[in-house]
Order: C-alpha cells, then structure tokens, then sequence
C-alpha cells in the first residue's frame, strides 16, 4: 500500500490550513489528532529510534502528513544507510534539517524535503539563496517567526513555499508572518494550531 503523500497535495495542505504543529513533547500527540482536521501536517521533534515509527504511523493513519526533524530524533544516524532505514522502515512523509547533504539524499530517497534556516544577520540571506541553488528543498522553514518582514526578502528570490516557526507567542504574531507571504506557520504551542480557519470566517 502507498501511502505516501505528493508535493502538491501536502503544497494544497499549506494553502487550505495554514498551521504545523511541531510536536516537542509526546503528550501534544492527542492534542495535535484532536485538531487534525485544521492541521496541514505535523513536524515531529521528539522521540527516539524505538518509537519515533509508531508516532508517524499514528499520524498517518489520521491523515495528517509527519516529518521528522532528523536532528531532533535520538539514535538515528543520518548516513545514507540511516536515511535508506528511515524512508523504507519508518516511513515519514518527509524530513526537517539545517544541514545541505541530508536533505539531498533525502530527495534521493523519495522524501519530501524541508530545510530549515536560521535568521541571525544579513550574511543570512545571502546563505539561503546559495543553499536553496544546491538542494531545491520542497519546502523552507524561516527561523524565528518575529521577523516577517524577512519573509518577502526570502520570497524574492525563490518560489519555494516559505513556513516560518520559532517565538510565536500569540496569534497576532502568526498573522503578521501570514500577511508578509508566509505560506503557513509552524508552532509547539496547541493554542495557535486551530486558529486562521476561524479567523477567516470573519473576515
């Protein structure tokens, strides 16, 4: 059975829901599958080598698509023998990471693909373009959130999906970074998962 889930299903994900929630701490598991229908997916940040394949399968079974911050997953090794185990074996829908060579051979392996990049000066910017010209993630997640108006910087030079994650505190905070161009926003705080589908109605 394939139930791996196409770049432009989980792009048509993005644009309906507009939120991630990144599960930090497993007790957000039930949290998260109880708001899964105002969910485009779930960014998986916690567990380890032993249990990290029946979180993804729960989620799947649910609908929501799971990737995994390999970073952040205790004793899986990001080799290509590692990535080869995770793709066939555990079965995400696809991976986060910060490093350049993970996230092509994760391409490789038929994942889809979100690299993460943090924000810290001007050099920043110039490191984006030059990393996303050698890797073509599928998606970009921009580090912190609190800065937006770095998002329409990014999107002028690239057509990648932009989500954009880190000291969201409030839901002003997510709509500021929805309004400078971000596709949607990644959050650990349950408060902010079930939000713009609400808010949209109002408008």
């Amino acid at each position: 059975m394939n139930d791996a889930i196409t770049k432009e299903e989980f792009y048509r994900g993005l644009a309906k829901h507009k939120r991630i929630a990144s599960i930090k701490d497993p007790r957000h598991i039930e949290l998260a599958l109880r708001q899964r229908d105002q969910l485009s997916g779930i960014f998986l940040l916690t567990g380890h080598i032993g249990v990290v394949k029946g979180y993804v399968n729960v989620f799947k079974e649910h609908g929501l698509p799971v990737f995994m911050h390999l970073e952040k997953i205790g004793g899986l090794s990001t080799d290509r023998y590692g990535l080869e185990y995770l793709a066939k074996g555990i079965r995400p829908s696809g991976v986060i990471s910060t490093k350049t060579s993970i996230i092509k051979n994760a391409k490789k392996m038929g994942l889809l693909t979100v690299q993460r990049f943090f924000l810290v000066d001007s050099e920043g910017l110039d490191n984006i373009a030059k990393s996303l010209s050698q890797t073509e993630p599928d998606i970009i997640e921009l580090m912190p959130a609190r800065i937006p108006e770095m998002i329409c910087r990014v999107k002028s030079f690239t057509e990648i999906p932009i989500i954009t994650g880190g000291l969201l505190y409030e839901e002003a905070h997510a709509e500021a970074c929805l309004t400078h161009g971000a596709t949607a926003i990644s959050s650990s705080r349950p408060e902010l998962w079930g939000k713009p589908e609400r808010k949209l109605m109002k408008i």
